[in-house]
């Protein structure tokens, strides 16, 4: 029987604040890693991409906050800044959402150093961002290393390679020996583990190899389209398979206005969750979503983590991942409980490679089609393409 977030031991406004989002019952990484992150336990994590890992390690982390001590509590160290910045918006959604007193900041490279440092007067609970910038602002003495108490080592295996680890050491060496650390990663070798135990204390070690399957019930399909026209192409597909209620997924959160805006203009009832959503406006627009008043939801990656929003009819990939595990994610919103589903993805000629590596990955076929004469038909486009 699956236990709730309250029975793992997480505190009820966290679990209010994953409820009102559509997060309701816990993912095997998030339900193993929980109970052992709340006792203080060093935690090396591995699952599949889109499995819940950051929720996994946030909401024990927040939890374990003394938000009473303005001091600095928590590191948590990403390989890039695109994730760094997803991070800090899980936190503050997060925060906000279950009314935490917890503060945060990002400490990144290629950032007005001066900035961070006039931000990390502020003594903020939880800092994210890169190892080197971090370590720099230890060796410089803004960041009080003597009072972190937990750190998290996100996409570990990239993180503890021979490029990564000298500066991840230096940085664990910098704070006290009574620490809590935890890593995650989709993939974790013998080797990053042989590493991570140099600086962990008898870590529980979980890992879950078996990858998510894709629903048999779903059914996958494709229309190329130049880059300019994809919204044009959406547009026509919507009205053609019969306005049902559907996800849109974007790779870049910047584009959700435009995007909305286009498809608001034609009539379409749009509305749209992004990582930076403020928490009405994502309450508001998910809401709608549920009871039918919306009938697009235009969602980016971060925002779209746990959504569980029964009888959607089609989810569209108006921008496609390169990450195979984020198209299983993505599609897999559809096509539940029996149900049948429908993927469709609006590529251009250069990304029907990435459609290739999805099939073999998943093991799933995707059919090219396209639409003539007010219906939808099978298409030779990707055979025509491999022929050249």
């Amino acid at each position: 029987m699956s236990r709730n977030f309250e029975q793992l031991g997480i505190g009820a406004s966290l679990a209010s604040a994953l409820s009102e989002t559509g997060i309701v019952t816990p993912t095997e990484i998030q339900g193993l890693v929980i109970p052992a992150a709340l006792t203080g336990q060093d935690v090396i994590g591995q699952s599949a991409t889109g499995t819940g890992k950051t929720l996994a390690y946030l909401l024990p982390l927040l939890q374990r906050i003394d938000s009473e001590k303005r001091e600095m509590q928590a590191l948590i160290l990403a390989p890039t800044h695109e994730l760094a910045i997803q991070i800090l918006r899980q936190i503050e959604w997060l925060v906000e959402d279950a009314a935490l007193s917890v503060t945060s900041a990002a400490v990144i490279g290629d950032v007005n150093i001066k900035r961070q440092i006039d931000k990390l007067k502020e003594k903020p609970h939880v800092l994210v961002g890169s190892g080197g910038r971090i370590l720099e602002l230890i060796q410089k003495r803004k960041i009080t290393a003597h009072t972190i108490k937990t750190i998290i080592i996100d996409e570990a295996d990239r993180l503890l390679d021979d490029h990564n680890i000298a500066v991840v050491r230096s940085i664990v060496k910098a704070t006290l020996r009574e620490r809590q650390i935890m890593l995650f990663s989709a993939t974790i070798t013998q080797a990053t583990i042989n590493r991570a135990l140099e600086f962990m204390k008898e870590p529980q070690i979980i890992q879950i190899t078996k990858r998510p399957e894709v629903a048999k019930e779903i059914t996958h399909m494709y229309f190329l389209a130049e880059q300019r026209d994809k919204i044009d192409t959406l547009r026509k597909l919507v009205y053609l398979l019969g306005n049902e209620r559907a996800l849109i997924f974007i790779n870049r959160s910047f584009d959700i206005e435009n995007i909305v805006n286009k498809l608001s203009f034609h009539g379409l009832k749009t509305d749209s969750i992004f990582g930076s959503s403020v928490k009405t406006d994502r309450q508001r627009a998910l809401e709608d979503f549920r009871n039918g008043k919306v009938q697009l939801l235009v969602a980016s990656d971060l925002a779209a983590r746990g959504l569980d929003i029964p009888e959607i009819s089609y989810v569209f990939n108006l921008d496609i991942p390169e990450d195979p595990q984020v198209y299983l994610h993505r599609v897999g919103r559809t096509g539940r409980c029996g149900k049948e589903g429908i993927a469709v993805s609006i590529v251009t000629l250069a990304e029907l490679d990435l459609l290739q590596k999805y099939e073999k990955t998943l093991k799933i076929n995707i059919s090219a089609k396209r639409m003539s004469g007010g219906r939808v038909m099978d298409s030779g486009a990707r055979k025509k393409e491999e022929k050249r």
